[in-house]
Protein backbone atom coordinates (compact mmCIF):
# COMPACT_ATOMS: atom_id res chain seq x y z
CA UNK A 1 0.00 0.00 0.00
CA UNK A 2 2.80 2.39 0.86
CA UNK A 3 4.53 1.58 -2.43
CA UNK A 4 1.38 2.44 -4.43
CA UNK A 5 0.95 5.74 -2.56
CA UNK A 6 4.57 6.66 -3.22
CA UNK A 7 4.15 5.92 -6.93
CA UNK A 8 1.01 8.06 -7.14
CA UNK A 9 2.79 10.90 -5.34
CA UNK A 10 5.76 10.70 -7.75
CA UNK A 11 3.51 10.74 -10.80
CA UNK A 12 1.62 13.70 -9.41
CA UNK A 13 4.84 15.69 -8.93
CA UNK A 14 5.99 14.84 -12.46
CA UNK A 15 2.64 15.88 -13.89
CA UNK A 16 2.80 19.16 -12.00
CA UNK A 17 6.30 19.88 -13.32
CA UNK A 18 5.32 19.18 -16.92
CA UNK A 19 2.22 21.35 -16.49
CA UNK A 20 4.37 24.23 -15.28
CA UNK A 21 6.65 23.86 -18.30
CA UNK A 22 3.66 23.91 -20.64
CA UNK A 23 2.22 26.99 -18.94
CA UNK A 24 5.52 28.82 -19.35
CA UNK A 25 5.11 28.52 -23.12
CA UNK A 26 1.62 29.98 -22.89
CA UNK A 27 2.60 33.11 -20.97
CA UNK A 28 2.06 36.06 -23.35
CA UNK A 29 5.05 38.24 -24.11
CA UNK A 30 4.86 41.93 -23.33
CA UNK A 31 4.17 43.96 -26.49
CA UNK A 32 6.97 46.26 -27.55
CA UNK A 33 6.40 49.94 -26.93
CA UNK A 34 5.66 52.28 -29.81
CA UNK A 35 7.69 55.49 -29.47
CA UNK A 36 6.20 58.66 -30.96
CA UNK A 37 8.40 61.58 -31.97
CA UNK A 38 6.57 64.82 -32.76
CA UNK A 39 7.77 67.92 -34.58
CA UNK A 40 11.45 67.08 -34.82
CA UNK A 41 12.61 70.33 -36.42
CA UNK A 42 14.97 69.71 -39.33
CA UNK A 43 14.20 72.35 -41.98
CA UNK A 44 16.12 72.42 -45.23
CA UNK A 45 18.51 75.16 -46.34
CA UNK A 46 16.83 78.43 -47.21
CA UNK A 47 16.96 78.97 -50.95
CA UNK A 48 16.36 82.14 -52.95
CA UNK A 49 13.42 81.23 -55.21
CA UNK A 50 14.55 83.68 -57.88
CA UNK A 51 18.19 82.66 -58.17
CA UNK A 52 18.15 79.13 -56.73
CA UNK A 53 21.08 80.01 -54.49
CA UNK A 54 21.34 78.86 -50.89
CA UNK A 55 21.11 81.91 -48.64
CA UNK A 56 20.96 80.12 -45.26
CA UNK A 57 22.70 76.81 -44.61
CA UNK A 58 20.99 74.77 -41.93
CA UNK A 59 22.58 71.81 -40.11
CA UNK A 60 21.48 68.19 -39.97
CA UNK A 61 19.70 67.18 -36.80
CA UNK A 62 21.17 64.01 -35.29
CA UNK A 63 18.84 61.61 -33.54
CA UNK A 64 19.47 58.54 -31.40
CA UNK A 65 16.68 56.02 -31.80
CA UNK A 66 18.16 53.99 -28.95
CA UNK A 67 17.93 56.98 -26.59
CA UNK A 68 14.92 58.68 -28.22
CA UNK A 69 16.56 62.09 -28.26
CA UNK A 70 18.52 64.56 -30.31
CA UNK A 71 22.27 64.24 -29.90
CA UNK A 72 25.39 65.84 -31.32
CA UNK A 73 27.20 64.58 -34.39
CA UNK A 74 30.04 63.26 -32.22
CA UNK A 75 27.67 61.03 -30.23
CA UNK A 76 26.14 57.70 -31.24
CA UNK A 77 23.37 58.89 -33.53
CA UNK A 78 21.34 56.63 -35.79
CA UNK A 79 19.57 58.97 -38.21
CA UNK A 80 20.24 62.56 -39.27
CA UNK A 81 17.45 64.73 -40.69
CA UNK A 82 17.57 67.79 -42.92
CA UNK A 83 14.75 68.73 -45.23
CA UNK A 84 13.52 65.55 -46.90
CA UNK A 85 16.96 63.92 -46.61
CA UNK A 86 17.57 61.28 -43.95
CA UNK A 87 21.11 60.01 -43.42
CA UNK A 88 22.22 56.92 -41.54
CA UNK A 89 25.34 56.81 -39.38
CA UNK A 90 27.59 54.84 -41.71
CA UNK A 91 30.60 55.37 -39.41
CA UNK A 92 28.77 53.30 -36.77
CA UNK A 93 27.53 50.69 -39.28
CA UNK A 94 23.92 51.84 -39.10
CA UNK A 95 21.93 50.32 -41.96
CA UNK A 96 18.43 50.88 -43.31
CA UNK A 97 15.96 49.23 -45.66
CA UNK A 98 12.68 50.39 -47.17
CA UNK A 99 9.81 47.89 -47.16
CA UNK A 100 6.14 48.00 -48.07
CA UNK A 101 3.62 46.91 -45.48
CA UNK A 102 1.32 47.93 -42.64
CA UNK A 103 3.38 49.21 -39.72
CA UNK A 104 1.40 47.31 -37.09
CA UNK A 105 1.49 44.08 -39.09
CA UNK A 106 5.26 43.91 -39.59
CA UNK A 107 6.16 41.45 -36.84
CA UNK A 108 9.73 40.73 -37.94
CA UNK A 109 12.36 41.87 -40.40
CA UNK A 110 11.41 40.35 -43.77
CA UNK A 111 13.90 37.87 -45.17
CA UNK A 112 14.03 39.80 -48.45
CA UNK A 113 14.73 43.20 -46.85
CA UNK A 114 17.85 44.72 -48.41
CA UNK A 115 19.85 46.71 -45.87
CA UNK A 116 22.48 49.22 -46.89
CA UNK A 117 24.37 52.17 -45.49
CA UNK A 118 25.16 55.59 -46.92
CA UNK A 119 27.98 56.04 -49.40
CA UNK A 120 29.51 59.08 -51.09
CA UNK A 121 26.91 58.92 -53.86
CA UNK A 122 23.86 57.19 -52.42
CA UNK A 123 21.65 57.16 -49.34
CA UNK A 124 20.36 54.02 -47.66
CA UNK A 125 17.03 55.86 -47.41
CA UNK A 126 16.64 57.16 -50.97
CA UNK A 127 15.79 60.78 -51.68
CA UNK A 128 13.45 62.02 -54.37
CA UNK A 129 9.70 61.79 -54.82
CA UNK A 130 8.48 58.19 -54.84
CA UNK A 131 11.95 56.78 -54.24
CA UNK A 132 12.11 56.62 -50.46
CA UNK A 133 9.60 57.64 -47.83
CA UNK A 134 7.70 60.52 -49.49
CA UNK A 135 5.90 61.84 -52.54
CA UNK A 136 6.17 65.42 -53.74
CA UNK A 137 3.11 66.95 -55.37
CA UNK A 138 4.27 69.61 -57.84
CA UNK A 139 0.72 70.97 -58.15
CA UNK A 140 0.28 71.67 -54.43
CA UNK A 141 4.01 71.91 -53.57
CA UNK A 142 3.53 69.52 -50.67
CA UNK A 143 5.50 66.56 -49.30
CA UNK A 144 3.52 63.62 -47.97
CA UNK A 145 4.66 60.23 -46.61
CA UNK A 146 3.97 57.28 -48.91
CA UNK A 147 1.24 55.11 -47.33
CA UNK A 148 2.48 51.65 -46.39
CA UNK A 149 6.15 52.64 -46.62
CA UNK A 150 8.12 51.51 -43.57
CA UNK A 151 11.80 52.12 -42.80
CA UNK A 152 13.75 49.34 -41.10
CA UNK A 153 16.90 50.36 -39.26
CA UNK A 154 19.78 48.47 -37.71
CA UNK A 155 20.99 50.83 -34.99
CA UNK A 156 24.38 51.78 -33.58
CA UNK A 157 23.86 49.05 -30.96
CA UNK A 158 22.99 46.46 -33.60
CA UNK A 159 19.28 46.41 -32.72
CA UNK A 160 16.46 46.37 -35.25
CA UNK A 161 13.73 49.00 -35.46
CA UNK A 162 10.73 49.64 -37.66
CA UNK A 163 9.88 53.28 -38.30
CA UNK A 164 7.03 55.06 -40.06
CA UNK A 165 7.05 58.76 -40.92
CA UNK A 166 3.61 60.29 -40.37
CA UNK A 167 4.09 63.95 -41.28
CA UNK A 168 6.60 66.46 -42.63
CA UNK A 169 4.77 69.54 -41.36
CA UNK A 170 4.63 71.21 -37.96
CA UNK A 171 1.71 70.01 -35.87
CA UNK A 172 1.04 66.99 -38.11
CA UNK A 173 -1.88 68.68 -39.92
CA UNK A 174 -4.25 66.80 -42.23
CA UNK A 175 -3.05 66.86 -45.85
CA UNK A 176 -6.00 69.01 -46.92
CA UNK A 177 -5.02 71.72 -44.41
CA UNK A 178 -1.38 72.04 -45.50
CA UNK A 179 -0.57 75.39 -47.11
CA UNK A 180 3.10 75.34 -48.18
CA UNK A 181 3.17 79.14 -48.06
CA UNK A 182 2.48 79.28 -44.33
CA UNK A 183 2.70 75.74 -42.89
CA UNK A 184 6.24 75.19 -41.55
CA UNK A 185 7.91 72.20 -43.22
CA UNK A 186 10.81 70.03 -42.16
CA UNK A 187 9.09 69.10 -38.90
CA UNK A 188 9.07 65.32 -38.67
CA UNK A 189 6.45 63.33 -36.83
CA UNK A 190 7.19 59.63 -36.81
CA UNK A 191 6.73 56.50 -34.74
CA UNK A 192 9.01 53.53 -34.24
CA UNK A 193 9.38 50.24 -32.41
CA UNK A 194 12.78 49.18 -31.08
CA UNK A 195 13.61 45.53 -30.46
CA UNK A 196 16.33 45.89 -27.81
CA UNK A 197 17.13 42.18 -27.38
CA UNK A 198 19.04 41.85 -30.65
CA UNK A 199 16.47 39.69 -32.45
CA UNK A 200 14.69 40.61 -35.67
CA UNK A 201 11.17 40.19 -34.28
CA UNK A 202 8.89 43.06 -33.23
Amino acid sequence: MKTIQKLIFTVSIATLLFSCDDNDDLVPTTPLEVTMVEDLAAPNDEIDRNTGEVVVVRPFQYFSLERNELVTETEDWDLAFKGTTIRVNSSKNVEAAIVNGIFEEISEVPANATFSTDSDNTFAIPTGSGSGWYNYNSATFTVTPIPGRVILVKSTDGNYLKLEILSYYKGNPPAAEIDPRITPSGYYTFRYVLQANGTSKF
